[in-house]
């Protein structure tokens, strides 16, 4: 019996580039699925490109960090954004602000649900929820997260992992199964195998390669590989110090070697709507 990959491309929306390079990665590789940003300047463009895609299905990729801003004004979500009303840049600072206290899961569920309800105006059925940053590690977030999805009558969640040796990865872990655990006790999918942050931006052949080897060799009959395809030169990535070869990833996943590689090692190409299809 195969098993079930879902190749998930996250940011679209973040630039006109990246959403271009996303339904390039789909319809001529091996992507099956997106998850749209809110927030993201090309946003626009995004759900135009989902509308016509037709069988890429569809997430939400939520946000509380990142350069962009939120929908929601500053005097809405206090303890999500700076004194200009931005997010932070990175996770550590909602780790740092959850861990003091100083995050009101009022304001993420405030401001999460106003970029929950932009993407479903896409009007496209949504498979799934995750997180920019995987920031629903986070307990406080991640409740909000399952809460929102319940509502919504979405049946899967992204659940996140690490391979890293060091307090970074098992710290992931930790997360991870705490989450998998209230994922159950909500009746929400998710994958049993997942890769993808470890490789964030360097998603080369190399790279995925090793990544699909690892979840061959588990146990898990589903899986997640989560990519970040863009365009070479795009000028709007310009403003991100990420550091990311998205174009390698754009390459990779286009290049007809990976599609026989994913069906070779015995499995086969799917969504989320699949994935909480197997419950």
């Amino acid at each position: 019996m195969s098993r079930l990959l879902v190749v998930n491309a996250d940011d679209m929306g973040l630039t006109s580039g990246v959403c271009r390079a996303v339904r390039r990665a789909h319809d001529g590789g091996v992507v099956t699925s997106t998850s749209v940003l809110a927030v993201g300047t090309a946003f626009e463009e995004a759900a135009a490109i989902v509308r016509d895609a037709g069988d890429l299905a569809l997430g939400a990729h939520l946000a509380i960090v990142g350069e962009d801003r939120p929908l929601l004004s500053a005097a809405e979500v206090p303890t999500l954004v700076d004194r200009e009303g931005r997010f932070p840049l990175s996770y550590r600072t909602v780790v740092a602000r959850g861990a003091a206290g100083r995050l009101d899961p009022a304001d993420v569920a405030r401001e999460f649900r106003a970029q929950l309800e932009r993407v479903r105006g896409i009007g496209v059925p949504l498979t799934h929820l995750d997180t920019h940053q995987h920031t629903h590690l986070w307990p406080a977030v991640a409740g909000v997260v399952v809460e929102l999805a319940r509502e919504a009558g979405i049946g899967a969640v992204r659940l996140p992992g690490s391979s890293r040796t060091g307090p970074l990865g098992a710290g992931v872990r930790l997360l991870a199964g705490r989450l998998r655990r209230r994922l159950g006790r909500a009746g929400l999918a998710t994958t049993d195998g997942y890769a993808g942050l470890d490789e964030a931006g360097g998603m080369d052949g190399e790279r995925f390669a090793a990544a699909l080897q690892r979840l061959t060799a588990s146990a898990a009959t589903t899986a997640e590989i989560n990519v970040h395809p863009g365009e070479a030169g795009d000028p709007g990535l310009t403003r991100f110090a990420w550091d990311y070869r998205w174009a390698d990833e754009l390459m990779m996943l286009t290049d007809p070697a990976t599609r026989a590689l994913v069906e070779g090692s015995g499995w086969r190409f799917g969504t989320f709507a699949d994935v909480a299809g197997t419950r």
